[in-house]
């Protein structure tokens, strides 16, 4: 079995963080990847920002600033750039992207993709396609995300009540569900909040305003985010879970799980929103406003077509977990 390494240098995590509280996709994927290619054998280390040195599902966790270059068989560097300056004995290294990959043509970035040559994993196609045909680096690879087991366990059930959820960044599209919500109508309950994404200061405004503006808009409930523990029967209550979504969408864990656990969902068509959803099958992908509000209101109300999509979710959108995504990268090991 190989040797791997894992950094990331953004919020301070580590593998229990994934249990007990609440984090975003990418430091999500962090944690499900280790513990998936602990679980099939490989001796595993990850490094975080601030994270405990600690042993945790056979992931031997440690804070970033205690890295150790041991010549791993494989270094995988999460989104930073600074994690492309270690592990320079590496005998493989992966940069594993989660962004809009347009802001590798920062020259922090170009510097050390053309000194490390990495090959460049993104979590979709429409990922991988973002990124500009000229940069350095090695082979490009879509791989994308899985599954948690609890995800994929789903029965078919009656619908539920007529409740939408929006459980995501607020800048991903909450202030634009608000200013439709009167066209939609009905009760929308809004976990999110700002605590979650390390953004900057202008950022963080834009994230407020959209959590004001839903907050101002009859009918809408405005809750703080929750830890993944509770996540799961928070999605199963929703009648659908309504998304706009950002052209820079990568991946979309939330519509990802929201989906497994047959809930159908209302996206706008926006960056790798379209193959999460099957338009017309799982839930609808809309290309405006107006087809975005018709949709959500069809599956608030339609029994029979709430459960033909419910039904549709379970037996399609829940095959690939965390192991198939160890499975992909073990293919990048030497």
């Amino acid at each position: 079995m190989a040797r791997i390494a894992l950094a990331d240098d953004g919020i301070a995590f580590d593998g229990r963080n994934a249990e007990t509280g609440a984090l975003g996709g990418a430091e999500t994927a962090f944690v499900r990847l280790a513990e998936a290619l602990a679980a099939r054998g490989h001796t595993v280390r990850a490094y975080t920002a601030g994270g405990a040195s600690l042993r945790h599902k056979d992931v031997d966790w440690a804070p970033l600033a205690e890295f150790a270059d041991d010549a791993p068989d494989l270094y995988v560097a999460n989104r930073g750039h600074r994690t492309l300056d270690l592990a320079p004995r590496a005998r493989r290294i992966a940069f594993w992207l989660h962004n809009d990959a347009a802001y590798l043509k920062k020259w922090r970035y170009l510097r050390r993709l053309w000194m490390r040559r990495p090959t460049l994993v993104f979590v979709s196609e429409s990922h991988r396609g973002r990124a500009p045909s000229w940069l350095p680096g090695g082979a490009r690879l879509s791989i994308p995300l899985g599954l948690e087991e609890s995800y994929r366990r789903e029965v078919e059930r009656a619908p539920p009540a007529p409740v939408a959820l929006y459980a995501a960044n607020p800048a991903r599209g909450l202030a634009e569900l608000a200013a439709w919500w009167p066209r939609i109508g009905g009760d929308l309950i809004a976990h999110s909040g700002t605590d979650l994404y390390a953004a900057k200061p202008r950022a963080r405004m834009v994230m407020q305003a959209a959590l004001d503006a839903a907050r101002a808009q009859p009918g809408i409930s405005v809750r703080p985010l929750v830890p993944r523990v509770e996540l799961i029967a928070i999605l199963r209550a929703a009648r659908t879970f309504l998304y706009p979504g950002d052209p820079t969408e990568t991946f979309c864990l939330s519509v990802a799980e929201a989906q497994a656990l047959g809930v159908p969902c209302v996206v706008m068509a926006r960056g790798a929103l379209p193959e999460r959803v099957r338009d017309g099958e799982t839930g609808f992908v809309a290309a405006t406003a107006d087809a975005f509000v018709d949709a959500a209101r069809r599956l608030m109300a339609d029994d029979d077509l709430w459960s033909r999509m419910h039904r549709a979710c379970l037996a399609t959108q829940r095959a690939r977990g965390w192991s198939d995504v160890a499975a992909d990268f073990e293919g990048l090991l030497p």
